[in-house]
């Protein structure tokens, strides 16, 4: 059974290369980002924990705790962040959970036996902090992740959780947003004082409320 936006994500208790955790434990009251590698020791996965270790700032101030999986274990792990720290020149501080049993793998539906039958693809879940699943990004694993588009949805599903709005194409953090079309647009005034562009009845543009 595969996840899907609205779901709650599985909770699970994990060995990591930072001890054992709880997963909602863990993330506590934040939001979170669990992302999965086909392997240790892979090219483009190195590149992509050493992006991941590079923007902690901007995880943290976006109150993001973000934890990473491979079906490869702990020890494995270990010698792994080594060589990302290096080759990267970054340090890795997030956990890396080891996933051997492949479980959470199964439980997020990481294993696509199309593209693999024993690794995972390069799946990644924003969960918010009632641990509901709001993001699913897939990848095959020959494609790195984005990760400027990963802070941009970041932004967007933060600001759209405790705003009338939604983001336009290609938005990014302090541009104009959509007013949501459930909202009248002679209560638009009260809602979003800035102001407001009609562009089409349906199409309210205001500029973004948090800013």
């Amino acid at each position: 059974m595969s996840l899907r936006l609205g779901d709650q994500a599985p909770n699970f208790q994990a060995k990591t290369s930072l001890g054992e955790i709880d997963f909602y434990e863990y993330l506590g009251k934040s939001w979170g980002v669990l992302f999965s590698h086909p392997g240790d020791y892979t090219p483009v996965c190195t590149t992509e924990l050493g992006k991941t270790a590079a923007l902690k700032d901007e995880f943290e101030k976006r109150n993001v705790k973000v934890i990473a999986l491979s079906v490869d274990d702990i020890d494995s792990h270990q010698g792994w962040i080594n060589d990302i720290n290096e080759t990267q020149d970054v340090e890795v501080t997030f956990p890396l959970i080891g996933d051997k049993d492949r479980k959470i793998s199964e439980a997020y539906d990481m294993i696509h036996p199309n593209a693999s039958v024993n690794a995972t693809i390069r799946s990644l879940f924003i969960i918010d902090p009632n641990k509901i699943v709001k993001l699913i990004i897939s990848y095959p694993a020959s494609t790195g992740r984005n990760f400027q588009e990963i802070l941009r949805v970041i932004d967007s599903l933060q600001l759209t959780a405790y705003h009338s709005v939604a983001t336009p194409a290609d938005w990014k953090d302090g541009e104009d947003v959509v007013v949501l079309p459930s909202v009248k647009t002679e209560d638009i005034p009260s809602k979003f004082p800035k102001g407001f562009t009609e562009v089409k009845p349906y199409l309210r543009m205001t500029p973004q409320p948090n800013k």
